[in-house]
């Protein structure tokens, strides 16, 4: 068996991902070809029983227009005035793509318990963000208090469905600025100890 290449392209790609925020990210956004690449690459992602518990949700084109004025009705309510709808407004409207993350977490199922179907979109939605590093673009995900709004959550979701917020995606306008605030790989990878009796 060949041992494996550490310096390979595929994982130096992974290790160079990072997140860019909307104000960073430019058009051009990605085209129906790559977004279903991505939607390929969630859908490898680990997940017991294949329930797939998310969906994403493209907001792009005109569908901006009215995700801004959802998200600046959203910031009168939340008392920030005229000003803060404002910034919620061009906050909306500023990256090339935004991708609503959607889940669809079945409490009752009889196999799978709620936090491995967690644990299911968190996979999805990074094997969706490393498939756009690698095709060239960038994103963030973002929630916040908007995802706790009411009428911005019955926007997105359907009945039973929970909104987590939504990838900021577009083209990279500068080089990330690198991953400073991480910890070692040594202080997240420990070996485990049985306790004592």
């Amino acid at each position: 068996m060949t041992p494996p290449d550490h310096g390979s392209r595929h994982l130096q790609a992974l290790l160079g991902r990072y997140s860019v925020g909307p104000k960073h990210l430019v058009e051009p956004g990605p085209s129906d070809e790559q977004l279903a690449l991505m939607t390929q690459a969630a859908l490898r992602a680990p997940d017991h029983a294949e329930l797939v518990p998310y969906r994403f949700k493209l907001v792009r084109g005109e569908a901006r227009t009215a995700m801004a004025a959802l998200f600046a009705d959203a910031a009168r309510r939340a008392g920030k005035g005229e000003e803060g709808a404002a910034l919620d407004t061009e906050r909306a409207q500023r990256p090339p793509m935004t991708i609503a993350v959607v889940a669809r977490i079945d409490l009752g199922h009889p196999l799978v318990p709620a936090h491995e179907q967690w644990a299911a979109v968190g996979a999805a939605l990074s094997n969706f963000l490393m498939a756009a590093h690698l095709l060239g673009f960038a994103g963030k995900m973002l929630s916040g208090a908007k995802v706790r709004d009411a009428q911005i959550a019955a926007a997105f979701c359907a009945p039973g469905e929970t909104l987590v917020g939504w990838i900021a995606l577009g083209t990279p306008a500068k080089r990330p600025g690198g991953a400073a605030r991480k910890p070692p790989a040594a202080e997240v990878l420990l070996d485990w100890h049985p306790p004592c009796k």
